[in-house]
This record gives C-alpha cells, structure tokens and sequence, in this order.
C-alpha cells in the first residue's frame, strides 16, 4: 500500500479539462538523492520521518514515481513577457501532482518543478538546475518568515543528468506547494484564445475552491477580480517594504492569489538603491525595484482586460482603483512599524522621503539600518556612532537622527522601550542576502546542504537575535552587493 496515495485526495484542476493543459508522464532523473527538506512545511501535510525517507517519496522528488491514480498535470497559460504578449508559454517543465489537505484543512497543490518535457517546453530540456532550486526554495522561506505571501517549497533533489545552461549544470527538482498554481496568464490563454465559456469555468473553480463566500455576491465576478487586485496590492506593498525586487514581473509570473510566484533573478536590497535591477536581461529597467508597484497596475490592468466578457468596464476601472489606496495603506502601515512610529501624521511622508534620500546618496544597506535603528533608545539617537558610521557621511546621517529623534521626543521610557519591541518584530536581523544564497549553492554543489538548513532556519524567525549566527546577519562586503542575476535557470 503507498504510503502517500491516501494524501493525494484529488487533482481537480487536472480534473477541468484539456482545454487547460495536458496529462504528462514525468522524466525520471538519474542517480536523484534528496538534498533537503522543510520540515515544518512537512509538518503541515503530517507526513513522518519514514515518508520522507522512503523509497517512494524518493521516487516522487526523481520524477520516477506519480502518485497513483493521479496523472502529473502540466498547465497552459500565456502572458505578457516584458510589455509582449507571448502566446506559446505554460508549464515547460514543471507538473502538478496533486492536491493535499494542510493542518489547517487548506487544499495545497504539489508541483513538480524540473520533471522534464512536456507540450509547452519549446524546445528546452524541462530539467530545472540545482543552483535555481536552492534559490527558490529559501525564497519560499525567506517571505513566509517575512509575512509576504508566497509559494514554499517541501524539498530539492540532486542528480546526476547533467543539464545545460551557459555551461554544464546539475539536474535537480523542486517540490513546490501552493494553494494554487493559477496566474494572470491563465485568463489571458483564455481571452486571446476567444474561449470564453472556459474563461468563466475557471473562474467559476477558483471562486468555489478559494472564494466560496463571493459566490453570493451580486457581481461574483468582480468581487473576485476586485479580490486579486487587493491581494496584489498588499504582496507588493510588502516587497517594497523590505527591499524585495522580484526581477521577472511578467503576467505569467503573476499569482491570482497574490502570492510572491515563480522566483528567478529576484534580490533583496543590500545598499538602498530605488532603481536598483536585479535581472541582467531587463536592460531598459522595465522591472526596476522602484517601478513594481506601476507593473503591478499595468499586469492587473492587463488582467483586468482579460476579463471583460465576465466584466463590464465601469466594474474592471472600479476595482482597479483599489490598487494604489490599498498598497499606500499597507505600505505606510509597515513603513510606521518599521520606525516604532505609534501613528502616521501629515509630516511623515517627509521623515520617509528623507531617509530614503539619505540611504541612496549614503549607501546605506536598507534593512541593517532599520535593524541597528530598533536597539537604540531615545537618548541614545544623538550619538548613535554605530549607526552614523552606516554612511559614508557621517554627519549627514547624523542630521536624519536629530530629525527622527524630534520625532519620538515626546515618548516615555516605557513608549521608548514599546517602540524598540514593535521595531525589533518587524526590522529582520536576517535578510535573504544574494551572496549568502550563493554561499549555500556553493556547499550544496560540494553535497553539503548545511548552509541550506543553516538559512531556512533563520529566514523562519528572521526577527529574532540568533546569536550564534550573528555573522550571517551583516551586509556583505563591497564584492558582494548588488550582485545581478540571469533569468537562466
């Protein structure tokens, strides 16, 4: 008897139809170990030591085992690739296996990542390298410690069929899981495709499985949409808050749970750069770290267009002007805590402004500053040399502190010491830093995946001291900022 096939208790986006994608047979990878896994994602679905150790849960990470009686489902989709429509997109390499029921009675898909061909590869290999795995998997990590909606990953599989990218690389898998796999571009396939019944089942699937309480809704529809565009909203607030720059804001790429999707050249913030470009090939800056927020209106306007068979126009403009009030409002809201600030008032924006200015003209690393910030108390701002010495002009930082320190005058030494608290639960002390992801691949390309552990563990309570690990908490060094990464993966 499996020991996972009672888990798998449906596929029901398998289930929808072919119009959607198409059954595929996985490629078994050579020689495939298990690398690592996430023990308190494992802990949501209850699956044992002996599950995971097992010669099946082995065969599943190799692409070698499907579930039985669930056929590996690869999903069709298309979207706009920097600005252009690409109708020939989909899952070039990944499969969905399978729904499973969390701790919470939450349905997760399983998604194989690396798994081999299948109809929407357009001539690439389907494999997926270890060195993009492992990067994905701690994102994953990385943003759920953060509180940013995202997909997680369970496990990374090595191997040895060799893959080629600029240069030979290792085969691995990816084991990823998500409420759902759905994304703007599903609705555009659909759109561009004039098939409009099929537009209306799929949203009439996720309204029933994620949103059974719009079904009600006079205009179900549009609550729905108006949903997406909140939930996205809210994902990318977040991201500029804590100096995430995705690198790849394609349509395709885009949750409709808004949940943080696809990760490939992504970075966070070293020094405080608002146009920093994390993706070597975006060479007009299309996806620059300050311009997220102006792609996320342009993909939910883009989405928005999809569905107007199911929308007039007046409702499609109505709930895309949700989009900017809900992020300021998230936006301001963690900015607020981030400085220990008890509310928001009128002179604020400038407070924020003028730090934002300072840290770019000072190359201030963005998140160790507010880190440092949360440990000093009131009387300690004025001569804050820790902090001072972040910049490169020591009194221009110094005239910020006088500013922010006027601020918080008026705090008690018990507010002071609340502020600090509120400051401490939500400035990370540890940051998903490139050259800390590069450290880890590294090890794990010489079979050690203790780096790997190292970091899930600390992105998992970023906001807590750690002490033993204090060294992976300090900004890399002048060859390890701002490093730019490919799409290749």
């Amino acid at each position: 008897m499996s020991m996972f096939e009672n888990l798998f208790l449906k596929h029901s986006f398998g289930e929808l139809g072919a119009t959607f994608g198409r059954q595929v047979d996985p490629t078994p990878l050579e020689n495939t170990r298990v690398l690592t896994i996430n023990q308190s994602i494992a802990d949501k679905f209850g699956l044992t030591r002996e599950m995971l150790q097992s010669d099946e849960f082995l065969g599943i990470m190799a692409a070698n085992a499907p579930i039985s009686g669930l056929a590996p489902f690869a999903m069709k989709y298309t979207g706009h690739q920097f600005g252009v429509y690409n109708p020939h997109l989909g899952d070039g390499r990944g499969l969905l296996l399978g729904e499973i029921r969390d701790s919470r009675d939450i349905w997760q898909d399983w998604h194989l990542k690396g798994a081999g061909q299948t109809p929407y590869s357009r001539q690439a290999d389907g494999r997926a390298v270890l060195r993009s795995s492992i990067r994905e998997y701690l994102a994953g990590a990385a943003m759920t410690g953060l509180g940013i909606a995202t997909t997680e990953a369970l496990s990374i599989a090595t191997s040895d069929t060799p893959v080629w990218r600029e240069q030979q690389e290792t085969g691995a898998t990816l084991l990823r899981v998500a409420e759902s796999h759905v994304r703007f571009g599903h609705f555009e396939y659909l759109f561009y495709t004039k098939q409009h019944e099929e537009q209306k089942q799929l949203a009439d699937y996720l309204i029933r499985r994620h949103f059974p309480e719009l079904a009600s809704q006079p205009k179900p529809y549009l609550a729905f949409f108006t949903e997406v565009v909140k939930r996205t909203a809210i994902m990318i607030a977040k991201w500029q808050a804590y100096g995430f720059c995705h690198g790849v804001m394609n349509t395709d790429n885009m949750s409709i749970l808004g949940l943080t999707f696809d990760y490939g050249p992504y970075a966070f913030l070293d020094d405080y750069q608002s146009g920093f470009i994390c993706n070597h090939s975006d060479h007009s800056g299309r996806y620059a770290f300050d311009r997220q927020p102006d792609i996320g209106m342009w993909n939910l306007s883009a989405l928005g267009y999809a569905l107007s068979p199911l929308i007039d126009s007046e409702g499609i403009n109505e709930a895309l002007a949700e989009f900017s009030p809900t992020m300021v409002r998230e936006y301001s809201h963690l900015m607020q805590k981030r400085l220990g600030l008890e509310e928001i008032t009128e002179g604020d924006s400038v407070l924020f402004d003028q730090l934002f200015t300072l840290m770019e003209e000072q190359h201030i690393d963005f998140n160790h500053f507010f880190r440092v910030l949360s440990h000093l108390e009131l009387n300690e701002l004025a001569r804050a040399c820790e902090l001072k010495n972040l910049g490169d002009d020591p009194k221009k930082v110094e005239e910020w502190l006088h500013l922010y320190a006027e601020r918080i005058s008026d705090l008690s030494e018990e507010e002071d010491l609340l502020r600090r608290k509120t400051m401490s639960m939500h400035n990370p002390k540890y940051v998903l830093r490139t050259y800390l992801a590069q450290q880890a691949i590294e090890e794990a390309e010489k079979g050690s995946s203790k780096m790997i552990e190292d970091l899930v563990f600390l992105l998992s309570s970023p906001f807590d001291e750690h002490p033993e690990y204090h060294h992976l908490s300090l900004p890399p060094g002048d060859d390890g900022k701002g490093m730019v990464l490919t799409c290749s993966s």
